[in-house]
Parts: structure tokens; sequence; C-alpha cells
């Protein structure tokens, strides 16, 4: 099976990411107070709230740079606590912040590949990083998401916004990412580009990977998602289907009118 069939194999029956009454202290601060959340395979969850919501607490929670004080995170149904970003990477979870976290001089390959580039030995001498492996692996990714430039060995610095945007998720989907956690993916980038990086995401959840997207743009929202989840002061302030809910009831629940 491969690895886009296996993620689709379980989309009926338990969520990828369950989310069970978490709660997130700083000093006398309660960042998160009890919040749930379920993400299935296939499916788009919005993260929505004002400022200072819980939204960005709550994802670094899951991508493991904040642990739980209590409550549970569960993976395919197994309890799961990070310790690291890194532990969370392993198991199939990858953040694309709004920086993007990409080297501008470098290449695609050498960004998918970023602290963890391939080596090879070439006729007994000391290893060296396999180029070659760096294209092809970037060649394939980009594929995948329908992604086209004029040269994929040109520097990312080159690129648009939703090209960089392009690169970032192609580099989770190599490292094959489960869960995708995209942080106002489509901020500071004009109509077109913001188009485009929609269609990423629609493209990730036809390969049956789950994404929680944080957005203050709505309409966005209301464009590529199947649910949102409103945060308000750190709890749960309301969680509706797209198709059974509209603009001014989700602004309502963020602004708590």
């Amino acid at each position: 099976m491969s690895a886009v069939q296996s993620l689709h194999a379980g989309q009926a029956s338990e969520p990828i990411l369950d989310i069970r009454a978490v709660y997130k202290r700083f000093g006398g601060v309660e960042a998160l107070k009890g919040v749930s959340l379920a993400l299935h395979p296939g499916e788009v969850v919005a993260l929505a709230g004002d400022n200072g919501a819980g939204k960005s607490t709550l994802t670094k929670m899951i991508s493991g740079v904040y642990r739980a004080d209590d409550g549970e995170i569960r993976l395919d149904g197994k309890r799961v606590d990070f310790a690291t970003p890194e532990a969370a990477r392993h198991e199939g979870i990858e953040t694309i912040y709004q920086d993007l976290a990409l080297a501008d001089n470098l290449s695609i390959g050498a960004n998918i590949f970023l602290g963890r580039e391939p080596m090879r030995r070439a006729f007994g001498l000391l290893p060296m990083i396999d180029r070659r492996k760096m294209a092809e692996a970037a060649k394939a990714t980009m594929a995948q998401l329908d992604f086209h430039v004029d040269r994929l060995d040109a520097p990312v610095g080159r690129f648009s916004g939703g090209q960089r945007q392009a690169v970032a998720i192609g580099r989770a989907i190599y490292w094959n990412a489960r869960v995708i956690l995209m942080d106002e993916p489509t901020a500071a980038l004009g109509v077109p580009e913001q188009r485009k990086v929609l269609s990423l995401i629609r493209t990730l959840k036809a390969q049956g990977r789950g994404v929680i997207f944080i957005s203050h743009n709505l309409q966005d929202i209301f464009a590529v998602s199947d649910r949102i989840v409103v945060l308000r002061r750190g709890s749960l302030a309301g969680e509706r289907r797209i198709d059974e809910t509209t603009h001014d009831e989700v602004v309502k629940l963020m602004i708590g009118g």
C-alpha cells in the first residue's frame, strides 16, 4: 500500500490527531483551558480567534515546542508527549510557520533536506553531500504539487511568496508528514499568490493529509476548510462545519457577541 493510500485508509474511523482537554499555563496565566480538537486524514480544520486566543500555543503544543500541563494528545489513537519538535516531526507532524524557515541562498532540494542532508561516498573518500539525490527529490516533490519554475536549482530567495510556500509544503510532504500545521500561510501575499497557496492546501487534502490551518482571513478559511474551531481567551468558543455556518456567526464566536 502506498503512503497516500495508507493515509486514506483510516479516514472513516479514528482521527489521525485527537487533542483532549489540554491545558497550558505560563506562570499565573492559563493560555489554554481544556481545549479539544480532532483532525481526520484528508481534512482541513481552520483554527481561528483573536490575538491571544491560544492558537499559537495549541499548535506549538502539537508540534512539540510546548508540553501540555494537563489533558492528552493522541496520534493514531496512541497517546503521545513530544519533548521536542524533532520528536513530533519523526512521527509525521510538520509545521509551516509564516516566516517559512527557508534558506534563501539554497535551492529547493537543499531546503527540503536542510539539516538532514543525504550523504554518499565517492571512490572511498570522505562522505559528501549527495546533490543528485537532493535534485531528484526536489523534482519529484514539486511534481506532486503541480509546481513549476524555470530552474529547480535556483536559490529560493528568487521565488515569489506563493512559490516559497510551495517549497515549505514540499519539504513537509517529502518527509511524509501526515499532519501539517500552517500558520497564516496566505498573510502578506497578493490575491493570485493566495489562490496558489489555497490550491496547495487542497492538494494536501486530496493526498489524505490532515491540515490545521491558522488564519485571520475568513474568506480563505471558508474557501478551503471543512471545519472551523474558534478559540477565545484560551477556551473553545465553538466548532462549526463550514457548510453550516456564516462569517457573521464565526465573528460572534471570536468576539463573544
